[in-house]
Parts: structure tokens; sequence; C-alpha cells
């Protein structure tokens, strides 16, 4: 398969692999020890849940934010594809469970909490329950792989569907979280809370 017009390496490295499930291991355990609660406090797990500004979101499997999850995958393929051309896939894996999990990390560190309550449309954010930090972590190495196997033509136009449907859909995306984190735009917040 060619992706980023070379052959991807085709053996892949055990330890690596091993690498990967390690540091997804530690996120879980960091994120135990931080104090995150393993499921939902409503005491049950659902499949996917539908209120952006629910008790529920980012506390079960999926919600709106997966599909910005999946572009992460699509972004650190990209990345490893840059720094780690000439290293296994499962090395490049290995490099975004380790972007992620320390994203998942510090996203549900009190100071990223206080920042998402009062620079972005996540008025009531508590973080994260350690399923879904978990399945975060799990839906950007699904869109890694699927980066791994699609052309970039593919890959690119799947995420603008991603950003485009969420942005219709909950007036988020991951573009404007990003933006509504680092340097809030009035307009922006005041469309955003019309929903």
């Amino acid at each position: 398969m060619t992706t980023f017009g070379v052959s991807e390496p085709g053996s892949q490295s055990p330890r690596w692999l091993l690498g990967a499930l390690v540091l997804f291991i530690a996120q879980i355990a960091i994120l135990h020890f931080m104090g995150r609660i393993p499921i939902c406090e409503c005491g049950y797990v659902k499949l996917f849940e539908p209120g952006v500004n629910s008790p529920g979101n980012s506390q079960h499997i999926a919600d709106w934010y997966t599909p910005s999850h999946i572009i992460h995958g699509f972004l650190f393929y990209g990345l490893g594809w840059l720094v780690l051309r000439r290293a296994p896939l499962s090395a490049r894996l290995s490099l975004a469970v380790l972007i992620e999990a320390a994203w998942e990390i510090l996203e549900n560190s009190p100071i990223i909490i206080d920042r998402y309550r009062s620079a972005t449309m996540a008025l009531g954010y508590n973080g994260d329950s350690i399923l879904n930090s978990a399945m975060d972590t799990v839906s950007m190495a699904i869109g890694f792989f699927i980066a791994a196997r699609l052309p970039v033509w593919m890959t690119v136009a799947i995420a603008i569907f991603f950003e485009l449907l969420t942005g219709y859909l909950i007036r988020d995306n991951l573009t404007l979280n990003v933006l509504m984190l680092i340097s809030p735009v009035d307009a922006v917040r005041e469309w955003q809370s019309a929903l």
C-alpha cells in the first residue's frame, strides 16, 4: 500500500506494539491516580452520548467529539510519516499513542478543565471518565490506521466531512475547539451558545 507517496515498511515490530499498549495502560493508570471516575457517575455505559452539554458528554464510549479524535489519528499518522518515515508503522503508532495519551492526561488536569469551562462551549465540563478517555485514544488509533490505508485525498476528505458535520450538528469541532481553547473569539462563543 502506498501512502504519502511511499511504500509502508512491511514488517511490524512487536516491541513497538507492546510500547503502544504500555503507553495506553499508563494513560489509564495515571487518570485513575488523578482521581478520574472509571465510568459515568450515572452508573451505566452508553455506546453513544448524543447530548453535547449534558452530564453524560465525555463519560461514555463515544460522543460528538469522537470524530475529532479520529482526526487526531489522521494528523498523528502524518506526523509519524514525516519524522519516522523509515520506522515501522508500529513505531509511528507508539508515537501517536504517546501524544494522544499525553493530551488525554493534560485535558483532564484542573487547569485545562477550567480553561474549557471559561473559554469554550463546554461550560459544565468536568473532565472525561477513564472509559471515555481510553476510547478517545482507541478512536485516535482507528484514525491512524485509516490514514495508513487510504490515499491522502480520501483521508483529507473524511476529515473535512467530520469537521463540517460536527460543526453543523453541534456547532463545535476540532478546529473550533482548538481555536476557542487557545484564543477565544466572542463571535464564535455567541454562535455556539445559540445551539
